[in-house]
């Protein structure tokens, strides 16, 4: 699990390197220490996971979170503050470490990592999860509890399990990253994901219409239609 270690302490760096280095799943790309350099590897590497300080020189973790645009890796903090543990969780982050960081306390943390994160591969997997960040509100969303996504211009907007949100990312960008074994391109506009389908009838011109299990209707292009009946046989 391809990891960046975020911290304005070197000292904090080398020390949580070395607990790290008792974990060989966890292969460390790189070090930051403050914001901008932080963002420019995140952007750069395909990173799995981020271990996130929150006080960065005049800058905060999650100052970065803020700036950057999802999928995002998973997010362990680790800071000296127990004040700021609410606001961490409220963005979903992973867990929430205590320095100086015990050996035990991190094995729990590393415990719930997901076997395969949201980064790391060009193609995202049925399993990965997203961060996603819209306005104040920021969720880990796996793909299986995706019901669509709609174009909106240049803009995204994901339907989820427990809410919905509005992804500078267009249709494209976002197809090109879902694995086609479980989301399906309906239309120009909507990505649908096929466990999310309770039925599906004849619609007009050879095509199809599907009905999914929050109710939605959608209509499938000729395309679509002909890739589905070739994927299920219908």
């Amino acid at each position: 699990m391809r990891t960046l270690i975020i911290d304005d302490e070197r000292l904090a760096r080398e020390e949580l390197h070395l607990l790290l280095a008792s974990h060989p799943q966890i292969e460390i790309v790189g070090e930051a220490d403050s914001v901008p350099a932080a963002r420019r590897l995140i952007e750069s590497e395909h990173l799995d996971l981020i271990f996130l300080d929150i006080d960065l020189r005049g800058s905060s973790g999650f100052d970065l979170l803020a700036e950057l645009s999802p999928p995002l890796p998973l997010v362990i903090f680790s800071t000296a503050y127990d004040a700021f543990a609410l606001r961490a969780f409220e963005t979903n982050a992973l867990d929430y470490l205590l320095k100086p960081v015990h050996p035990e306390r991190l094995a729990t943390a590393i415990s719930r990592l997901p076997a395969l994160s949201a980064a790391g591969s060009a193609r995202l997997t049925p399993d990965s999860r997203v961060f996603v960040r819209d306005g104040e509100q920021c969720w880990f969303v796996p793909l299986r509890d995706i019901h669509r996504i709609d174009s909106e211009g240049n803009y995204s907007r994901l339907h989820f399990v427990g809410g919905q949100a509005l992804l500078h990312r267009s249709l494209n960008t976002l197809e090109s990253r879902l694995p086609d074994s479980l989301f399906l391109r309906a239309n120009r506009s909507q990505i649908i994901n096929c466990e999310s389908i309770a039925s599906i009838e004849p619609w007009f011109s050879q095509t199809l219409k599907a009905r999914l299990k929050t109710g939605d209707e959608i209509e499938f292009s000729r395309r679509a239609s002909l890739q589905f009946r070739e994927k299920t046989g219908l």
